[in-house]
């Protein structure tokens, strides 16, 4: 059974996670929108980023909101980022998704394999944000409390060997990161680390008005770095979907905003959990060049 935000206001029970084309995915997910994705009609103006959950999705709706958002840079104002920027494969009926002026901005968290076919043919621009997956892992057991739609795992422990196994919603973080990459050649992409943003945030944005060939001035850029800080996105309702009104996100429990930090999984893992998880990842990752940062200051 698949249920969405869209359809009621009811208190939202927790439902089974079910399999799609290969990829695990939750109850939040209907069949009907996801069958759209394979065909859906890609604008070459088209603006798509691109994460596995917990890697700073929320952070880029920000930033690339404000990328395009001239009259919010000089006014003050600030706009529901999840509107400018709203979820591809999610439908929401308050949100409008698909009848939009161009350019349209979008966010997912799909894997390659369910991305739209017109985007492997280089329409519309990508920027893929990966995070170090220990942190991705603490950040999205935490989730798990705050979205009424997951599962609440039982203990870090548990949660961390279904993480490892891909059982969880959007599948393995293996998966996702490797083959998005090793398929880098049939896209128009570029791909950012969420720890170098929290480094140097400044110099993350101007690569991506570059990219996405929106020349701002540097006092623009100032401003969309100090609108995109933690601290800030964090006490902007805005930007943070605390006032978003979804009943089911549990707003009693930090969520979408929690720590933002590099090197959190340090508190959490076990001297063996932490072992056990980098032979893996050494493993699975032995093929992949991107850089991942671990800890503050590497």
């Amino acid at each position: 059974m698949c249920r969405n935000m869209a359809e009621d206001e009811k208190e939202f029970q927790t439902v089974e996670l079910f399999n799609f084309k290969g990829c695990n995915l939750s109850g939040i997910h209907t069949i009907k929108r996801l069958d759209q994705m394979e065909n859906y009609d890609v604008r070459d103006s088209d603006v798509f980023i691109v994460t596995y959950p917990k890697s700073g999705t929320i952070w880029m709706q920000t930033i690339l909101a404000h990328i395009f958002m001239d009259e919010d840079l000089k006014t003050g104002e600030c706009k529901p980022t999840y509107r400018e920027a709203p979820w591809l494969e999610i439908s929401v009926k308050e949100i409008i998704t698909d009848d939009r002026p161009s350019p349209r901005l979008f966010v997912t968290h799909l894997p390659y394999e369910l991305i739209p076919k017109a985007l492997k043919k280089k329409m519309g621009k990508v920027i893929y944000v990966y995070r170090n997956p220990k942190d991705v892992a603490v950040s999205f057991y935490y989730f798990h409390k705050f979205a009424n739609y997951l599962e609440t795992p039982e203990n870090f422990g548990a949660f961390l060997q279904k993480f490892l196994k891909g059982q969880v919603d959007y599948d393995s973080w293996f998966n996702h990161v490797k083959n998005w990459y090793n398929h880098r050649e049939e896209f128009n992409i570029i791909f950012q680390s969420y720890e170098e943003m929290t480094q140097d945030l400044k110099t993350a944005v101007i690569k991506f008005c570059k990219f996405l060939e929106r020349p701002l001035d540097d006092g623009s850029i100032n401003i969309i770095v100090e609108h995109s800080t933690f601290k800030n996105m964090k006490k902007n309702p805005k930007l943070n979907y605390e006032r978003a009104g979804f009943p089911i996100f549990d707003p009693s429990v930090p969520g979408f905003m929690r720590k933002g930090i590099v090197g959190d999984w340090k508190t959490h893992f076990t001297v063996a959990q932490n072992e056990m998880f980098t032979k893996i990842f050494q493993e699975k990752m032995e093929d992949v060049p991107l850089k991942f940062i671990w800890e503050p200051g590497e």
